[in-house]
This record gives C-alpha cells, structure tokens and sequence, in this order.
C-alpha cells in the first residue's frame, strides 16, 4: 500500500472541538491509554466523514487496524449525534430567533446493500437508499436532521412518522415543501406546497415561481450534508445512515460558525 500527505478542508477549530468531545469521553471512561490520542483519533474521524475512504485505508493512514479505525469511528459518531437538536427543540430555537418559516425537504442517500431489497429500494431515484428528511432555515443552515427510514417511503409517510406537522404546529411555525408533500397537511396549512397540476393560471404560476426562490435554500442544507463524501454511498449498515447524518449536521454547523 502507497501512502501519501493530503490536505482536508475543515477547520482547526473544528478539529479541537472533536478532540475535546473524545478526552471527555476518554476521561468518563476512565480509558488511560489508546493507540491514538485524541486529536488523531479526531483527525482519523474527520478524514473517514470527509473523504468518504474505508475503514481499511483510514486505518492504514494513522497505523491502526481495520476493527480499531471502526471502534473509533463508531464511538466519535455516537458523541457528536448526541449533540445533534431534537425536532422539536430545533424548531422551538428557530421561533425565539424570529424565522417566518423553515424548509423541509427529504433527501436520498445511496447505499451499496442491495442485498436489503425492496425496503430501501427508492422508484423515484431507481436505486437503494435511505430516506432522511432534512429542516433548514430560510438562508440554508440546516436546522434538523430525521433518523433514516428505507428509501421507499415517500416523503410524506416520513413526516407522518416523525410526527413533523405536530413539532410545527407546537413551534407557530410554517414549513415550505416541493411537490412530495402534497397532501400532508390539507386543514391547517402549516406545511405549503406548490400548486400541482396543468393549465395553471397565471397567479399560481407566479405563486409557485416565489415557493421555489425561497425553498432553494433547503435544497443547499442537502448539499452540505453530501458535502461530506461519506453519505455518497455508504457501505456500513443503512440503520446508522441516521447517527451519521446527524453527527455530520453538528460538523457542518460547528464548521459554518467557527469559520
């Protein structure tokens, strides 16, 4: 196996902040003595998020094991998604700071076990997946993330199940959705979507034309979770797509502040 130097784009900020989450946690334990200490163990997590490599290849990269770069990985993962909000926290936060609504949008991520079949076989994609839907703020920062559901639920089966019309509701919030949640809520208009349908006339044209400018932004908070290569397919079990994708949203964050 070749090695080389390479660069990654995170800040050190967000490098000291994962290696104080593991010392604490190495501390609590009581764990005296590790392979790694833990700014490598942060940096060894960080490169496995960021550049998407195997465990094999992280592990070669930083003179561990296979199993070992996966405890590690593992045990950092869990640290970080317990810090990630709760739906309805996280809503309750974007009522105090004044936000006229929020985003919603499900996102699929790839996975490579087909052997799974149908669950998380998604028609809309034409490939196996898990669903997790996604909350942003009007500039984009992602608020929540769900836990992952198989890629065949459709988005508004995910909301029922993660109960988000309730958390709106309780917040006095308002959600933005594109077509795929049509029908979620046809009473209290709490979530609104783009009108459907041909032959619009001209005013809802113009109303779907101003839905779209002010839902893109919930379109980029995907695009930051996948900013990190790992959720391009991922080839660990599809049931800890959710406690990635949570752990990464509090990286992204953290990221986007100390910058």
């Amino acid at each position: 196996m070749l090695f080389y130097r390479a660069a990654l784009p995170l800040s050190r900020q967000t490098l000291t902040f994962v290696s104080d989450l593991i010392r604490a946690h190495r501390r609590e334990l009581g764990s005296a003595w590790r392979k790694l200490n833990p700014g490598q163990q942060a940096l060894s997590v960080l490169v496995y998020l960021r550049k998407g490599e195997p465990f094999a290849q992280v592990g070669a990269g930083f003179d561990i094991s296979t199993a070992t770069c996966w405890r590690y990985v593992n045990e950092t993962v869990e640290l970080l998604a317990a810090r990630a909000p709760k739906l309805r926290a996280a809503l309750r936060k974007a009522k105090r700071e004044k936000m006229a609504y929020v985003i919603i949008d499900g996102t699929l991520i790839p996975i490579d076990r087909i052997a799974v079949d149908r669950p998380f076989y998604s028609g809309k994609h034409k490939r196996h997946g898990v669903n997790l839907q996604v909350i942003a703020s009007p500039d984009g920062t992602i608020l929540w993330v769900s836990g992952e559901l198989p890629g065949s639920t459709h988005d508004t089966a995910a909301a029922r199940i993660w109960n988000i019309l309730a958390a709106l509701r309780d917040a006095g919030l308002i959600a933005l959705g594109d077509k795929g949640y049509h029908g979620y809520d046809e009473t209290s208009q709490q979530v609104i979507t783009p009108y459907k349908g041909k032959n619009k006339p001209e005013s809802q044209k113009d109303a779907n034309r101003a839905h779209a400018r002010l839902r893109g932004p919930g379109e980029r908070a995907n695009a930051q979770l996948k900013y990190w290569r790992i959720l391009h397919k991922v080839r660990v079990s599809p049931h800890r797509i959710g406690r990635l994708a949570k752990a990464i949203h509090v990286l992204q964050n953290y990221e986007v502040t100390a910058g």
